[in-house]
């Protein structure tokens, strides 16, 4: 099984690292989870990390504050290096810095290339600053005009990074797939939220049926979503 480096940026534990550790683990404020916090936001057994294949997974163990990775809430979803995941008021690096380092020079050697001095023993934040959005697909800037291509196993459209597609319902591939719906409902929120006709009509207007029914696309999505992880919502109506 993999072990995990995590690096604690805020909260009571700033600058402590976690070397190592062997998943699956634990993420919570009591004896018995493998990474304890000093956070009293943070839940007794807040959220688990664990290995699927070649993917690690956190979940979210229905804490009372949630759980977010790079700022988006998640209940599962798929962890890489450079990844901030925030519990309670502690906010913690996913990977050590060599592993960040390594990661910036295989996914974006334009960025090294700008910083001649990055080296694995450089100050975290400096690295995390340099990793910025890198795999992270929370703009929806694509057009019908960008190619798709793969790099390292990730798929692009454009420079936009796009959810991997599932192949099973793994743990792994629940946390693909719902990747992929957040994703596409972020995107309709984006094109719904700011809907209006000019005078001129230069832009395209939508009758309020077709609005509402790209609202109901969006609803949609966002149930599936949710039913990945609690397959009862459906029947529920939660």
């Amino acid at each position: 099984m993999a072990n995990v480096t995590i690096q604690v940026l805020e909260g009571v534990d700033r600058g402590r690292i976690f070397r190592n550790l062997p998943v699956p683990l634990t993420i919570g404020r009591e004896e018995g989870n493998l990474l304890r916090l000093n956070d009293e936001r943070v839940s007794r057994f807040h959220a688990k990390i664990q290995q699927d294949d070649d993917d690690i997974i956190i979940t979210d163990l229905e804490s009372t504050n949630g759980t977010r990775v790079n700022g988006c809430v998640v209940q599962i979803r798929r962890l890489r290096i450079g990844d901030r995941i925030s519990v309670g008021r502690s906010v913690l690096l996913f990977g050590s810095n060599e592993e960040i380092a390594s990661r910036l020079a295989t996914l974006a050697p334009s960025h090294t290339s700008s910083h001649p001095g990055t080296s694995p023993d450089e100050p975290q934040a400096t690295l995390q600053g340099q990793l910025g959005s890198l795999g992270q697909p929370d703009e929806f800037n694509i057009s019908p005009d960008d190619q798709i291509r793969v790099k390292d196993g990730d798929l692009f459209i454009g420079t936009q990074l796009l959810p991997a597609l599932p192949k099973k319902l793994s743990p792994a591939q629940a946390a693909r797939l719902a990747e992929i719906l957040d994703f596409l409902h972020r995107g309709l929120t984006y094109a719904t939220e700011n809907i209006e006709a000019n005078e001129d009509a230069s832009q395209v207007s939508l009758s309020y049926a077709d609005w509402q029914r790209i609202l109901a696309v969006q609803m949609l999505l966002a149930r599936y979503t949710r039913a990945i992880t609690d397959p009862d919502s459906f029947e529920t109506g939660l």
